[in-house]
């Protein structure tokens, strides 16, 4: 279902906190809707298209060269969209799902060069033996059909309990394939251990080799795909093709999400160091900073539950592009973050109380989209003259 007017119950809750460090008091809120139906964020006056309104949990995004926009449901389902609308159809041959908990079918995107190619790529959880394992696979299209499925990877050991999967799939310009994989919840020590894909960024080839210059293939017992270690839940990734940098955000236990700067064969510090402590309000440990790992870029607490992620390059958005637009599960929002290079300068919330945004993507057009669990949304941004 598609409507061209915003809902009435989103455009009274979209509000906006001013440039705020995540370790200081955020400013007060002063986005406005003015009665011609527009948004005045701090640094854009924008409209909010709603597209859809009957997603259960959607995951992943990705759009194909004839315009049409493909979405992932967690249950295993890829929905067909055309033209900002949905066509009905879903995508068959689809790989059974591990649907449990925070897994089952997750990301999707495209080859860098799927024109020439045709490949489309899965990250999902797969039932093995006594658990589930993320997969990533790549497979054709066929009409509306998946076709010549190849798994490329299988993330070991297999995990019960379905959570902590993470993941995006996101390509630097050398088409390396990078992935992310949770810690799995009930053991966060996976991520400091290099015999375990758990807790970890990883690289690869776009047909699932392993590159020969991985920081750890010649590191007895590692698994050699892993590009990063010691990160706790990464839900959002994005590649900066202009300066050669790959961003990520990832969950803490209870505060403690960070943006993270990743870079090759270093350690991000979970579960050794934090700013959250653990769900029942014990302490995880009293470090926040340790000698040999990675301090993060900026970090939230409280958490607002951070998801997937963009990096605004369009022309569209002039007063946001190199900002980051990071998914707030929890937090109901998304956040712009703004950088100056690395550095973390500041935050503005942006659609408040949406619903838990679980992507937020810039498409081959320059418009930016998001999708919300709960309010079941798909939304894009509009940005006025």
């Amino acid at each position: 279902m598609r409507s061209h007017k915003n809902l009435s119950f989103v455009l009274g809750m979209f509000l906006a906190a001013g440039l705020a460090s995540c370790s200081e008091p955020q400013a007060n809120d002063n986005t406005q809707e003015n009665t011609a139906g527009a948004i005045e964020s701090e640094k854009l006056t924008f409209t909010l298209d709603t597209l859809h309104t009957d997603f259960e949990n959607p995951w992943g995004m990705t759009w194909l060269p004839d315009g049409r926009m493909l979405v992932t449901e967690r249950k295993g389902e890829i929905l067909i969209f055309k033209d900002d609308a949905f066509t009905g159809e879903k995508l068959t041959g689809v790989p059974e799902v591990h649907a449990v908990n925070q897994a089952g079918l997750l990301d999707i995107a495209i080859h860098p060069d799927y024109e020439s190619n045709g490949w489309i790529y899965l990250a999902y959880a797969k039932d093995l033996n006594n658990g589930g394992v993320l997969t990533i696979s790549r497979a054709k299209l066929d009409g509306n059909a998946l076709v010549d499925l190849e798994e490329l990877i299988v993330n070991m050991p297999e995990w019960q309990g379905g959570r902590h999967f993470g993941t995006r799939i996101v390509f630097d310009k050398d088409n390396y394939l990078y992935y992310a994989n949770g810690d799995k919840g009930s053991r966060p020590e996976n991520a400091q251990e290099l015999n375990n894909s758990h807790g970890k960024i990883h690289r690869i080839h776009d047909d699932g080799r392993i590159p020969s210059d991985n920081p750890f293939v010649d590191v007895d017992g590692a698994v050699a795909s892993i590009w990063t270690y010691g990160n706790r839940n990464p839900q959002g990734m994005i590649y900066d093709a202009d300066n050669n940098r790959l961003w990520s955000v990832e969950h803490g236990p209870k505060g403690g999400d960070e943006l993270n700067l990743i870079e090759k064969g270093k350690n991000y510090g979970w579960p050794e160091v934090t700013y959250g402590i653990d769900y029942d309000g014990s302490i995880i440990t009293e470090e926040t900073e340790k000698e040999g790992m990675e301090s993060p870029v900026s970090y939230w607490v409280p958490s607002i539950a951070t998801c997937g992620m963009a990096l605004v390059t369009s022309d569209k958005y002039p007063t946001w592009k190199g900002n980051l637009l990071v998914a707030a599960l929890a937090g109901q929002h998304i956040s712009r973050v703004e950088l100056d290079g690395t550095t973390y300068v500041g935050e503005e919330k942006l659609l408040n109380e949406i619903g838990r945004v679980r992507q937020v993507s810039q498409s081959p057009d320059g418009y930016i989209y998001a999708i919300t669990e709960a309010t079941g949304l798909m939304v894009k941004i509009i940005p006025q003259d």
